[in-house]
C-alpha cells in the first residue's frame, strides 16, 4: 500500500468540502488506486494559496496584461489569507478593472529554459554547478524540516560542516538519496542542462574531512570513506546515464581517489570527468615564479604528465583561483605589463595545448585586471585596450584551433595522444611535445614552449618519421601581434623537416622560439 498523498483543492475558492465531497473524492480515485477502500480521505474546511511566489518569474494583470508589482501582490495575498482565501476579489492599480488573485497571468520560471535554449541555438552547452554535498542551515530549509534531522545527519560529527557552517545529507537514508537524484534529473530534464559539475566531492568522500580526531564517527568497518555517500554517487551517475543519455556529469575532487571519471562496472564512481586540481596548483605555482628561477622548478609543469590519463580530466582556472585576495590570472604573472601579458597568453597557450578538456572562469578571456568581484559586472570596458583585446582574441583562435585539430582534443585522455619531443630541458625553461588525434604521422601537432623572456634560434626538435619530406608551418603563436605580442616566430615561412637526428627521431626540424611564448606546428606537403 502506497503513503502517497494527493490534495484535491477546489476550483470555487469559497467552496466548503463537506461528506459528500468525500465520497466524490473516492470514485473519482477508483480509476488511479486499484481498491478504493485503501484510501483514507481527511476533510478539511481550511483552504490557503499553495503557491507562494517561488514558482512563477512574474505576474501581470488578466485585463490589460500590464505587469503587477510584486509587492502589490504580496500584500493582496497576505489580505486573501488573513480571511481563509474566502475573498480572492482585487483591483490592480494598472487599469483598475476588478480580478481574482486566481485569474491573474503567472509567468512561469521558464525564463533559465528559454536562456538554456538560446545557448544550444548557438552552438553552446550549458553545465550547472550542482551541490548535493551540504545544504544551508537556515530555518526556512531543510534543515529540521519536520522539527528533526530528516534530510541531515543527527549527529553533528557526520552532518555539520565546520568549514561552510552547513548541513550534510544523510546519505544512508534512502528518501534522501531519491530526493537528491530526482534533483539532479530534474536540472537535466526539465531544463535541458548539458551537465553537472558536482561541488565539493572530496568532503562527501571522507569521514573525517577537515575534522581532528575526535570529530568524526568511523564508518561501519572502522574506516573513513563514507560508504554511503560513494553508493549514492555511484547510484546519481548511473541513474542519470540511463535516463538522461548525452549529458554529463563531472566531479570536483581534489584527491588522490582511485577511478572518480571511471564506470561503476569497473569500481568508478561513474563521473565522465574529473577536475585535475593537481594541475592547477602546480602550474600556477610555476607561472607565479620569475621566469629566473623557473628552471628550479621544471617538474611543475611536467609533473602532471606523469597521471595525466589516470582520469578523464578537466583543466580547471576556475573561480576560487580568483577570489579573496588571489588577484586575477593577469595579476599571478611576473614582470612589467608586457610581460605579465606575454606569461598569460603563454600559460593559456599551454593550457588549450596540455591534455584535458579546459574550464576558464570569465574575465580570463580578456585578462581582467582585478579579481572577480560579485558585486559588479565584469571590467568589459578593458576591451578598449589592444593588450586586452589580443588576449581575448587569442582564447576566440585558440578555442577554434581545439575544435578543428582532433590532435588536439580526440585522445585527450588516452596516453596515445601525446608524446614528449623535450621535457627535460630544465636549464632554459623549454618544452616540446607531439599531441595526436589518430594513428597516422599527419594526425599530430608539435607544440613548444619558451617560459623564459629569451628569444630561441635554431631550436632543433625530433619529430616523426612520418614527417619526413614535409614542411611545417605555424597554427597559431601566442607571440604573434594579433595578440599583443611582439610578433616574433617563424611567420609563414614553410619550415623544411630535414634528416638530421634529434631527441630520439632520424627527422628534425630548426625553428624560432620566441620569447614568454607557445608555438603550434602542423606538417603540410
Amino acid at each position: 500500500m502506497s503513503d502517497s498523498c494527493l490534495r484535491l483543492i477546489p476550483v470555487d475558492p469559497i467552496f466548503v468540502p463537506d461528506s459528500g465531497a468525500a465520497d466524490k473524492a473516492r470514485k473519482l480515485l477508483t480509476a488511479f488506486v486499484p481498491d478504493a477502500s485503501q484510501v483514507t480521505i481527511d476533510v478539511r474546511d481550511e483552504v490557503s494559496f499553495i503557491d507562494q511566489g517561488a514558482n512563477f518569474e512574474s505576474v501581470s494583470c488578466s485585463s490589460c496584461g500590464s505587469p503587477i508589482d510584486l509587492e502589490w501582490w504580496q500584500a493582496s495575498l497576505e489580505k486573501a489569507t488573513e480571511g481563509r482565501c474566502r475573498d480572492l476579489a482585487v483591483t490592480p492599480p494598472c487599469c483598475g478593472k476588478q480580478a481574482s488573485l486566481n485569474d491573474l497571468r503567472y509567468v512561469k520560471p521558464a525564463g533559465f529554459a528559454r536562456f538554456v535554449d538560446a545557448c544550444h541555438q548557438r552552438g553552446l552547452g550549458v553545465l550547472l554547478d550542482w551541490v548535493p554535498a551540504h545544504f544551508p542551515s537556515d530555518v526556512h530549509g531543510l534543515a529540521q524540516f519536520d522539527g528533526t534531522a530528516l534530510y541531515e545527519y543527527a549527529d553533528s560529527r557526520e552532518g555539520f560542516h565546520q568549514d561552510w557552517n552547513t548541513l550534510i545529507y544523510n546519505f544512508g537514508r534512502t528518501e534522501v538519496r531519491n530526493f537528491l537524484v530526482g534533483n539532479a534529473l530534474y536540472w537535466l530534464e526539465r531544463y535541458g542542462v548539458d551537465g553537472l559539475r558536482v561541488d565539493a566531492v572530496a568532503s562527501m568522500l571522507y569521514r573525517d574531512y577537515s575534522r581532528a580526531a575526535g570529530e568524526w564517527v568511523p564508518n561501519v568497518h572502522g574506516g573513513r570513506e563514507n560508504l554511503e555517500a560513494i553508493d549514492f554517487l555511484k547510484r546519481m551517475n548511473e541513474i542519470v546515464g540511463r535516463e538522461a543519455p548525452g549529458t554529463a556529469t563531472i566531479a570536483e575532487e581534489s584527491t588522490a581517489w582511485p577511478g572518480v571519471s571511471r564506470p561503476t562496472s569497473v569500481g568508478g564512481l561513474g563521473f565522465h570527468y574529473k577536475w585535475n586540481m593537481g594541475w592547477m596548483n602546480d602550474t600556477l605555482q610555476y607561472m607565479r615564479k620569475d621566469p629566473v628561477h623557473r628552471r628550479w622548478h621544471h617538474n611543475e609543469l611536467t609533473f602532471s604528465l606523469l597521471y595525466a590519463f589516470d582520469e578523464n580530466f578537466v583543466l580547471p582556472l576556475s573561480h576560487d583561483e580568483v577570489v579573496h585576495g588571489k588577484g586575477s590570472l593577469l595579476a599571478k604573472m611576473p614582470g612589467d605589463r608586457w610581460q605579465q601579458f606575454a606569461n598569460l597568453r603563454a600559460y593559456l597557450g599551454w593550457m588549450w595545448t596540455h591534455p584535458g578538456k579546459k574550464l576558464l572562469f570569465m574575465g580570463g578571456e580578456f585578462a581582467q585586471n582585478d579579481e572577480w568581484n560579485h558585486d559588479r559586472s565584469l571590467d568589459w570596458h578593458l576591451l578598449q585596450h589592444p593588450e586586452h583585446r589580443g588576449v581575448q582574441a587569442l582564447v576566440r583562435d585558440l578555442n577554434r584551433l581545439y575544435r578543428s585539430r582532433p590532435a588536439l582534443h580526440a585522445l585527450d585522455c588516452e596516453p596515445g595522444g601525446f608524446e614528449w619531443i623535450e621535457a627535460n630541458d630544465a636549464e632554459h625553461s623549454t618544452l616540446a611535445f607531439l599531441r595526436r588525434g589518430g594513428p597516422g604521422a599527419l594526425d599530430s601537432v608539435l607544440v613548444v614552449a619558451n617560459f623564459t623572456p629569451v628569444l630561441r634560434q635554431h631550436v632543433r626538435l625530433g619529430v616523426p618519421d612520418g614527417w619526413r619530406g614535409r614542411r611545417l608551418r605555424e597554427l597559431l603563436n601566442t607571440d604573434s601581434a594579433h595578440y599583443g605580442g611582439a610578433n616574433i616566430g617563424n611567420g609563414d615561412s614553410a619550415l623544411a623537416v630535414e634528416p638530421v637526428a634529434a631527441h630520439g627521431h632520424a627527422q628534425s626540424v630548426a625553428i624560432t622560439l620566441p620569447p614568454l611564448a607557445v608555438v603550434v606546428f602542423e606538417a603540410g606537403g
